[in-house]
């Protein structure tokens, strides 16, 4: 990697399926005008990513040989990216056409008090996907388990506003986060304390403290899967409590 690079993402891996990693990686190569690197930041348990990933010139893969969580993973890129001016953190099951980036990076340099933008974030069927949301309490939470409230719900998810447009958003999920390098450094990435879950509100949280804000900016878009994997499995389901408990005292 040159001292020359624009911008540099990240993408966390645990046991990812193939197909959609190698169509979020050729999202990010496919960015045009502006020089660009890549680091694969890998948790699962054994490799098992191809060779031309982890060979391609403009990607560094990273083999952990253990699950370090997402937000200590992610931040294992700090000292590699201080020469970049922008750093997007990358969901393997994310696509985005090229020109995504560009936008988005204007906007960026457009506002010196905004650390970080996301895009309207959709389901590979064109559905919207809430990705924004107000800062959640420990009732929010719950109900949103338990599948009720759903008033409640979907007022933290800002439904009643018209999403189609601009706005500042109290908090951004983790999917496609493009960051400010010099910001993201100055926050000191994610708190590691979160194994899996809420180091994106905690972000988020941070970013008030410094006194900078966070953008939807919905006349982008990207797709993204959405696993939803800790309401379908008893351990992920745990972390995500635990991330929650950390989450609350802490906030």
């Amino acid at each position: 990697m040159n001292n020359n690079i624009e911008i540099t993402a990240c993408i966390v891996l645990y046991n990812e399926n193939i197909n959609d990693l190698e169509n979020a990686v050729n999202s990010f190569l496919n960015i045009s005008n502006f020089t660009k690197h890549l680091f694969l930041v890998d948790n699962s348990p054994q490799l098992n990513i191809p060779l031309s990933l982890k060979n391609h010139p403009d990607i560094t893969y990273i083999f952990n040989n253990k699950n370090l969580g997402f937000a200590k993973a992610q931040n294992i890129v700090s000292d590699k990216i201080k020469n970049s001016k922008y750093h997007l953190v990358l969901n393997p099951d994310v696509t985005f056409e090229p020109k995504v980036i560009q936008h988005l990076v204007e906007k960026l340099k457009s506002e010196s008090n905004l650390a970080m933008i996301t895009p309207k974030i959709q389901f590979q069927n064109g559905k919207h996907q809430y990705n924004v949301r107000k800062y959640p309490t420990f009732f929010d939470l719950i109900i949103r388990r338990l599948n009720i409230y759903k008033s409640r719900v979907y007022d933290q998810e800002y439904r009643n506003k018209d999403l189609d447009k601009p706005f500042f958003p109290e908090a951004i999920h983790g999917c496609f986060m493009l960051f400010k390098t010099n910001d993201f450094i100055a926050l000191n990435g994610f708190d590691e304390r979160y194994f899996l879950y809420m180091e994106d509100i905690d972000i988020c949280k941070k970013i008030d403290q410094i006194g900078k804000k966070k953008l939807y900016y919905p006349k982008v878009k990207v797709s993204h899967v959405l696993k939803q994997e800790s309401s379908k499995n008893i351990k992920l389901f745990l972390y995500h409590l635990s991330s929650a408990f950390k989450y609350f005292v802490k906030w």
